[in-house]
């Protein structure tokens, strides 16, 4: 199985590059985020086209999660389920093969110390909670896709004097992340680039794709059973390198 996550920054600027993305590349499941669509806006035609069934929680204007998968899906559940009142179209799992699929959009955090950065570290939190609740982590197969917003290491920056203190790399968020994995989640690209050094993401200002001023933020996280079958997993920069990108490129893993 082939699964991909993409923060496409817009499916309606983005809609040919996701087409001629999934015809290329053939995933079989691909996660998106930042829709930035309702869901009655979603180009569900084209997607169907493509070989795809999709499974959309959208917002107008902001944040919106899909899951396009070449196989049926089942189990299709949005949100995080708990009894606080939010908005943000953030989260959407379904099952897939006997796989449990999310596509997550992390929120970004704004400033470190802002509302923002407290909803972002209570948005992670709440996840983590969400989790205990539905899977056994020793017992289900579980994959988290999606852009975290969370850059584990020194390593997954270009420019560490310039992000280390950021809402995307600071310690608190990084914490944040920590003890969301220790639910029983594993980082499965990391092993296959272990110094580092491959970005998912590139500021757009001052060039950042040309400079190498990336982060790693996009990622893939599997409980036991799924991880122990990794085979390969990349960042297609090819994709970023092309004419109006979204400033992500997508993540690539395969499990045997």
């Amino acid at each position: 199985m082939k699964v991909a996550t993409w923060n496409v920054n817009s499916i309606r600027a983005r809609r040919q590059h996701v087409v001629d993305w999934l015809d290329a590349a053939q995933p079989d499941v691909l996660c998106l985020q930042e829709l930035k669509v309702a869901e009655s806006d979603f180009p569900y035609e084209e997607i169907k086209d493509c070989g795809y069934e999709a499974a959309v929680f959208g917002q107008k204007t902001y944040n919106g999660v899909a899951i396009l998968s070449r196989r049926p899906m089942s189990n299709v559940v949005t949100d995080l389920g708990d009894s606080e009142d939010d908005p943000q179209a953030r989260l959407i799992s379904a099952e897939v093969d006997g796989v449990t699929i999310f596509s997550a959009y992390f929120p970004n955090g704004g400033e470190v110390g802002s509302d923002k950065f407290e909803y972002k570290l209570r948005w992670i939190r709440r996840l983590r909670e969400a989790l205990d609740g539905r899977f056994d982590p020793d017992a289900d197969r579980v994959a988290l896709c999606g852009d975290f917003n969370v850059a584990p290491f020194d390593d997954d920056i270009g420019r560490p004097t310039e992000w280390r203190s950021s809402v995307l790399a600071c310690d608190a968020v990084r914490d944040a992340l920590i003890e969301l994995a220790s639910f029983g989640l594993r980082d499965v690209f990391r092993p296959f680039h272990p110094t580092g050094g491959v970005f998912s993401s590139w500021d757009y200002r001052g060039s950042g794709f040309e400079r190498g001023n990336g982060l790693r933020i996009d990622h893939v996280y599997c409980t036991a059973k799924l991880a122990e079958r990794t085979i390969g997993a990349i960042v297609d920069r090819e994709e970023r390198a092309r004419n109006s990108p979204s400033d992500h490129a997508p993540v690539v893993v395969e499990f045997a």
